[in-house]
């Protein structure tokens, strides 16, 4: 009986102290929760709810880098590695989205402050026979497609008239155009537009219409300049892409991770399309939904992307910005808009998405649904009954793979994993 006693008082003990654990958590495996619970279960604790605003407040100005040096910071970030904020996550389009990624960042900014933003990546083991492939379906491409190339064809003119057909999409388009277009010649003149309105119209487009209205009109496949110009013309690229000069590229990239909202979805953007050697379309995965959608994602953010000019035989993708200045930091620069301009990925999946050329089997793994990286709302974006063929896709240019991908090399080194982004 004493035996049992002492026997039972451990595992009451043992139990209670898992308790205690997970509501701060040690840095071993955890269930991860949201990051806005996180919050209250941190508020919860005196020493970490302390740590969590003195956290804060280290990241508040311009000079974080000599704020994160300081000793105080240094333990309040230390305390908060062993809680729930450590490894919560966030979800795009979830309630208090803003709120959720703020909360992310507070730690992940401290941890991953002027390093690359793969450090930030979580690495789950996959093993590899769970990976499977099933066929993809959509209406996305329906009607996308030049079928006799003796009469006119201009697909991203059928995806206008599609979208006015649609009681949403209609209505979302008439509210960007006036959002994005000034009011008169005059204002024309002094301000062309209001920049921040018309991106928060462009992002509310994207979130409130269907893919199968939205997306030809931004991934429609084109034969003549007319035709291209019209999809470069999509995100109303006056007001919301081009400005009178370029700024540097490393400067908006600085803007934009200052941002918690566009620092996530560029880093998403870095995941879901840095181009892939081991693959046969050039994508992780070779997944060209999740690149199609971390596109997406960036448009109406502080680094925009949109095609450079109206060439139907070359797509060149780019944000508004330069290398010129850029000093002792130019190559960093270069590499970055190398990352837009000469995506491999990218390039195949926005061909893929207007030629109907995508993989007919795209692979299936328990990252993807343990921790989707994708909208709710999101179609497949191609009906296609073949497997593709690797004849149908450009070669990969390996001067193309992502510079910045180094410690992700090294993750997959360690490991054989899946790596994906937090839950975004």
């Amino acid at each position: 009986k004493v035996l049992i006693n002492i026997l039972l008082n451990e595992v009451v003990l043992s139990m209670v102290s898992h308790s205690a654990l997970s509501g701060l958590g040690t840095h071993g495996w955890r269930a991860p929760m949201d990051c806005l619970r996180a919050s209250e279960v941190c508020n919860q604790n005196s020493q970490c709810s302390s740590r969590f605003r003195i956290m804060r407040q280290c990241l508040v100005g311009r000079d974080r880098t000599t704020m994160l040096g300081n000793r105080e910071c240094q333990a309040a970030l230390e305390v908060l590695q062993d809680s729930p904020l450590y490894d919560c996550r966030c979800k795009r389009g979830m309630k208090r989205e803003l709120q959720c990624l703020q909360s992310y960042w507070s730690i992940h900014m401290g941890l991953n402050e002027g390093k690359a933003e793969f450090r930030i990546l979580k690495c789950f083991a996959v093993p590899s026979h769970t990976e499977t492939a099933i066929p993809i379906d959509s209406a996305s491409a329906k009607g996308n497609l030049c079928s006799d190339t003796g009469k006119p064809c201009n697909p991203c003119l059928d995806a206008a008239k599609a979208c006015n057909l649609n009681e949403t999409c209609k209505k979302q388009r008439t509210a960007l155009m006036a959002t994005c277009s000034p009011a008169t010649p005059i204002q024309q003149l002094h301000e062309p537009c209001n920049r921040k309105r018309c991106h928060r119209g462009l992002r509310q487009f994207f979130d409130r219409v269907q893919t199968e209205f939205s997306y030809p009109l931004l991934f429609c496949s084109c034969r003549d300049k007319a035709c291209a110009e019209r999809r470069r013309q999509t995100i109303m690229p006056a007001c919301s892409y081009e400005e009178k000069t370029k700024p540097n590229c490393l400067e908006l990239r600085r803007t934009c991770r200052s941002d918690p909202l566009c620092r996530s979805r560029l880093a998403d953007f870095h995941m879901n399309c840095q181009t892939t050697p081991h693959s046969i379309t050039s994508c992780p995965n070779d997944n060209y939904h999740g690149c199609l959608v971390s596109y997406v994602g960036l448009i109406g953010s502080d680094v925009t992307p949109n095609y450079v000019d109206a060439s139907h035989t070359n797509i060149t993708i780019s944000p508004w910005c330069g290398c010129r200045g850029s000093g002792n930091h130019e190559a960093e620069c270069e590499a970055f808009l190398r990352d837009f301009r000469e995506n491999t990925c990218l390039r195949n999946a926005i061909q893929a998405f207007g030629y109907g050329t995508d993989a007919g089997l795209v692979p299936i793994t328990e990252s993807q649904s343990a921790v989707p990286s994708v909208q709710t709302n999101l179609q497949p974006a191609i009906i296609t009954k073949h497997v593709i063929n690797s004849n149908d896709v450009k070669q990969i240019d390996r001067s193309c793979v992502f510079s910045t991908c180094a410690n992700l090399q090294v993750c997959l080194k360690i490991c054989v994993v899946h790596c994906i982004f937090f839950q975004y």
